[in-house]
Parts: C-alpha cells; structure tokens; sequence
C-alpha cells in the first residue's frame, strides 16, 4: 500500500512540476538562456575574475593561499555545486533554493530561505556601484564625496538595472563579453610572468615577524568560491535545464579556479614576497611591475568590468528569485508581473533596484558581515533541505544525481556545514543583533502574507501551491 502510494504521489509531483514550469516562461519567451551565457552568469555569480583573493597571499603567504584556491574548491566549492545541480534539474523552475526548502520542510522555511537569500544578494550587489565609483573617482576626483557621488551612484545603479530589464539573454551575452575582456589582463600577466618565476617562492609561509590572519584567510577563501546556488532561481529560463545547467556549472568551475590559480601561481612567483602589500587591489601593482602602466590601466578596467558582470549576475538571480517567490504564493501575485516588451520580471528588477539604491548609501562594513551571516543560515538550511528530500523523495526522476548514497551525501554537506559554522562563529556581537532582528522581521513579513492572503487583501498566485498539498504520504 505504502508502495502503491508514493508512486501516485510521485506521479503527481512530476505533473505539478511540469505544470509549474511551463507556467513561469512565457510562450513570448522563445529566448531561452543557453549553455555559454548561463557559464558566464555562474561564474559572475560566484568570482567575477581573481580581483579580491589578494588578501589570501596576505593573511597566510604564498604556500597557503595556493593550497587553499587547490583544495578549497574540493571541500566547498564541489559539495555546493553538486547539490546545486541536482536540485536545480530535479525542480527546474524560478525561485531555486526557495522551492528546495519548500518542498523539503513547508511555506515557512520556503519563505525564511527566500528571505535570507535576498537581502544577501541584493545588499550585496548594492556594494558593486560603488565600487565602480571608488574606482572612477580616481580619474574624476569630484566624485570622492557629496552629491556627484550619490547621484552617480544612484544613475549607475538605474542604467545597470535598465540593461537587465532588455533580457536574460543580452545579460547573459553582455556577461561573455565582460568576462572575456577583464580577464585578458590576468592572462597576459601570467603569460609575462613566465620567464621571472621562481617556484621556490611559492614555498613561503610568509615573512618573518607578519602574523597569521586566519579570519582574514578563511573568510577571503569562502567569499571567493561562493554562490554556487545563485542561478538556481534561473531555472526556469534555461534552455533544456536537465542538461544544460549541470555541464554550465562544470564548465563555470573549471573556468573559476584557473582564473584564480594561474594568476596567483604567476604572480606570487615571479616576484620578491612584500606580505603586506597584498590587500584588495594589489594585482593592479603586480600588473605595473611585471609589465608596466599599460597593464596596470587594463586591469583597473577591467576591474570595472567585473564589477558591472557581477552585479548583472546577482540582479537577474534576485529579480527571479522575487518572481519564484510570487509563483509559489509568498509573495502577491503582482510581483511576478513580467515586461510585455522583454518578457523580464520587471517588478522583481525594480523590487531589487530598490532596495540596492538604499543600501548603498550606507557603511557597508557591518551591513556586509551582517549579509553574509545571513546567506550562511540559508547554505545550513539548502544542505539539511538536500538531505531530507534525498529522504522524502527516494524514487523521484533526478536527471542529474548526485553517486552516493545517504550517509555519504550527509558526509559530503557536513563538511562544508562545519565550514559555514566557523564563518559564522566569528561573527562580531553586532552581526548576531542585526541577523536575529532581520530574521524575526522575515518571519513576521512570512506571518503578515498569510494574513494578508486569509482576508483576501491582496491577490496570491496559486500556482505554486507545494507538491505535497495536492496528495497525502502513508
């Protein structure tokens, strides 16, 4: 009976899923987001090129920082994306980690997920304009403080937005484009950098007298090689998910760990070590030595140009999460509202849009710890959500799967689980305060749509009621 159950139960999931799917692309929608754009979203998504992994050489030297671009990618990186793979092509529709936690534990985690994810995201992505500011104002110094900076940052961020209101498509080629460009000059300094190695100086643990930074270090490896789940909330834009979206994420991780490791092999080899020199923007004075001043201005550009990939990437992954959302009924179904002209969800874009102008007028040394707290809370939820649907749901349809059975998939999330836990430990008192506030306020926000949604206030989309409110397990 149990059996004869499940496999009707099981039937029915696939339909509703199927349903669901064809529900959020539109027939107007015939352009799908292909292999080679979805590569270069991910890999926006999670690096952006090696600008920033400076701080690695930093805080542990040399020999540290390669080992950790080598092996961190095995015990986080991998684990992530797997998980990322399977359950983006076993659910492929908009909205990603938010329909995982949904199905795995109900509306309530469902909506704490979505929650957590994006006001990560999209407090994060508010950081991207101004730092394309920070970088311009060197070459127009009236945009250091006061109204030009602010109104600057303020037209960036709209023309930004406005690009990915024309398409997930001409995002996804313009990310190409970006990708390509900004990272040329990493590969003509590793190029140039050839003849000047010497290997003996990856060897170095640092020089003498500089202590170990292991806050710095750990944090530096994390934030380099995170996101994997971003362009999960894409799903349901991609052109033949099942296959397309697992061989997107191998692709992306090959071309974000040789982006990380040759220009640091290059570099940390081809000159004397200067340990403290080596902070956020360092390869910019790598690229002037090596090479000269003409390299040094390519990377500053293309420093720019990995800004602007970056934050398209996380607008387009934030604009669907908010449309999933809607789809699922967490949101008011007016939030799903697409562009008659691009088929764009033109509300989660201006939702986002908003939110990031906000943030980016204020400090973002407390708020940016206080995000990444929270998008922790959210990897420990997607990895216990794997498992219990890996549980719930044994005989499923999974195009992609993950080769192991239970006990070893609870192996391969624990690892990073312990990871994230350390992260958060060393979270500072006013990171606990704001996390704990931020979180009561989305489970308040989760309380109030149900209100809303009971009265009848606001109109709900039903389409993405859960898969197991339309049968019953035995």
């Amino acid at each position: 009976m149990e059996d004869n159950c499940f496999s009707s139960s099981t039937s029915q999931q696939e339909h509703l899923l199927d349903h669901n799917t064809k529900k959020e692309v539109s027939p107007k929608s015939s352009n799908k987001l292909s292999l080679l754009p979805l590569v270069f979203l991910i890999y926006f998504e999670v690096a952006g090129g090696p600008y920033g992994e400076e701080s690695a050489v930093g805080a542990g030297g040399p020999l540290l920082a390669i080992i950790g671009f080598l092996i961190f990618p095995f015990i986080w990186s991998i684990p992530e994306a797997l998980v990322t793979a399977e359950l983006a092509t076993t659910f492929p529709g908009n909205g990603g980690f938010v329909i995982w936690a949904n199905e795995a534990f109900g509306p309530f985690w469902g909506s704490l997920m979505g929650f957590w994810k994006f006001f990560s995201g999209v407090i994060n992505m508010a950081s991207y304009p101004v730092l394309c500011i920070d970088y311009l104002k060197l070459v127009i110094p009236d945009l250091s403080t006061g109204f030009p900076r602010y109104f600057s940052i303020f037209i960036f961020t709209c023309i930004l937005s406005l690009l990915n209101y024309s398409g997930l498509s001409i995002v996804g080629y313009a990310a190409v484009a970006l990708g390509v460009v900004s990272l040329m000059p990493f590969i003509l300094l590793s190029l140039i950098s050839i003849p000047k190695i010497d290997p003996s100086r990856w060897l170095s643990l640092g020089e003498k007298g500089v202590k170990k930074d292991w806050t710095l270090y750990f944090n530096t490896l994390f934030w380099n090689l995170n996101f994997w789940d971003n362009a999960s909330t894409l799903a349901g834009e991609i052109e033949d998910p099942q296959r397309t979206f697992p061989k997107a994420l191998l692709y992306a991780g090959f071309l974000t760990c040789l982006a990380y490791i040759i220009p640091l092999l290059a570099a940390t080899g081809a000159m004397p070590l200067d340990q403290e020199n080596w902070v956020d923007g360092y390869f910019a004075n790598v690229a002037e030595i090596i090479a000269g001043k003409w390299l040094k201005f390519w990377m500053e550009i293309g420093a720019v140009l990995s800004i602007i990939g970056l934050f398209e990437a996380q607008l387009s992954t934030a604009a669907y999460q908010v449309l999933g959302m809607a789809d699922l009924g967490f949101l008011p179904q007016i939030f799903g509202e697409r562009s008659k002209w691009f088929n764009t969800p033109w509300m989660g874009i201006l939702i986002s849009t908003i939110v990031a102008i906000a943030m980016s007028f204020f400090t973002f040394k407390d708020i940016i710890s206080t995000v990444n707290f929270l998008y922790s809370l959210g990897m420990l939820l997607e990895f216990i959500s794997y498992i219990k649907l890996r549980r719930k749901f044994p005989s499923l349809k999974r195009p992609f799967e993950v080769p192991l059975k239970l006990p070893g998939l609870v192996i391969m999330c624990l690892i990073p689980s312990l990871l994230l836990v350390y992260v958060m430990s060393t979270a500072s008192k006013i990171v606990y305060v704001t996390s704990a506030f931020m979180t009561a306020f989305g489970i308040g926000f989760y309380y109030f749509m149900n209100v809303c949604k009971s009265k009848k206030w606001i109109q709900f989309s039903r389409v993405g009621d859960k898969v197991e409110d339309h049968y019953s397990y035995s």
